[in-house]
């Protein structure tokens, strides 16, 4: 199996980056046009696929742009100040049935559509922007935005996973880029992770380097990364847990579950880096388990995951908060939690400085 996608999967990818390098020449010389919405858009993406922690970065942008720079606490008991700016978040919502309809995942008052319909990623955003911003899903990102102005009053958009959606034109271009494995393999699709290769920095207006607390060599990547966004443009960041909640969404006292042995499970992009963090938080890990990306949980899954856990003496389970938008109506008969994080960004007065020139309608120079 390795010799055959040895041999497949390097030509592949060789097609992909003449693709790739053709659609950025097209825009680039304005042979493919790029729609402008009439208020200002923000950008959060990535060079490589999945587990870069840019939907936690997408959150904590929404709130730096709401006046809510402080995320850490209990977002229930700890409500962020009146937005000053009517904020929509457009994404495409991978792995939903429907990937080219239109959901309104949350008009930033309520939740307004399942996760089933949605997607996790969009229904997690929805559910923790609650009050500071509407989620749309639309692979049309352009016409998602005007139906969100006409119809929410939508007064700045942040484009999720946008840095190669170049149809739609952005007053910023922030780029996540993960510590622990900034380049993927160093291939392009299918072969490796990477969407494009590393160059295409160059069209950011700043990086956000994620789980540094993780990862060794950080200063060597961010002089890379400083290479083509320059050196005041770069953000070095970590995840930080701030609390563990029941499935019901209810703070659990996390001191009193350390000493237990517990089962970790998960289906995210990176989940190596969600084991480190629980190691790191002092749990007695006894079993890990992951899923693909986006895994939607079947009652079988589950009780293959119990039956693990129980035979390796686990007497709980833990996993994300992605993860936990889709086990509601599914049996699960040892006490499960969820591992809240959130995203702490070092000297971030200089991106929201940033922000704060994109949401004034600025275009920030390259």
């Amino acid at each position: 199996m390795n010799t055959l996608r040895s041999l497949i999967l390097p030509p592949l990818g060789a097609i992909y980056g003449g693709v790739t390098r053709a659609r950025l020449a097209a825009y680039r010389r304005g042979w493919l046009s790029v729609s402008k919405l009439p208020v200002p858009v923000i950008s959060v993406g990535n060079l490589t696929t999945g587990g870069t922690g840019k939907t936690p970065l997408v959150e904590w942008v929404c709130h730096a742009i709401a006046g809510g720079r402080e995320l850490a606490g209990d977002r229930e008991n700890n409500p962020q100040p009146e937005t000053r700016k009517r904020i929509c978040v457009l994404t495409r919502g991978y792995g939903r049935p429907d990937g080219q309809s239109q959901v309104v995942v949350s008009d930033g008052k309520q939740l307004l559509a399942s996760v089933d319909k949605s997607g996790d990623e969009p229904y997690l955003l929805a559910k923790n922007l609650m009050g500071i911003a509407a989620v749309v899903c639309n692979p049309n990102r352009y016409a998602a935005g005007e139906w969100a102005i006409r119809n929410l009053g939508s007064e700045v958009f942040v484009l999720d996973d946008g840095f190669q959606h170049l149809e739609l034109a952005r007053n910023l271009d922030i780029v996540a880029i993960d510590a622990t494995n900034p380049w993927g393999n160093g291939k392009l699709l299918p072969y490796g992770r990477l969407r494009e290769p590393r160059r295409g920095l160059s069209r950011a207006h700043c990086a956000v380097i994620t789980r540094t607390d993780q990862a060794e060599r950080v200063a060597d990547i961010q002089q890379i990364v400083s290479q083509f966004v320059g050196s005041g443009n770069v953000f070095l960041s970590r995840m930080v847990t701030t609390g563990l909640l029941s499935l019901d969404g209810k703070t659990v006292d996390r001191e009193s579950l350390r000493a237990l042995p517990v089962a970790a499970f998960c289906g995210v992009g990176n989940p190596r880096s969600f084991f480190t963090q629980l190691k790191n938080e002092g749990f007695q890990i006894t079993l890990t388990r992951a899923f693909a990306d986006h895994h939607h949980y079947s009652q079988t899954d589950i009780n293959h995951l119990l039956t693990d856990a129980t035979s390796n003496g686990a007497q709980l389970l833990l996993t994300t908060a992605k993860d936990a938008t889709k086990l509601a109506g599914l049996e699960i008969k040892l006490p499960c939690y969820v591992l809240d994080v959130q995203i702490e960004i070092a000297d971030d007065g200089r991106l929201v400085e940033l922000l704060q020139n994109a949401c004034d309608g600025k275009s920030a120079a390259r």
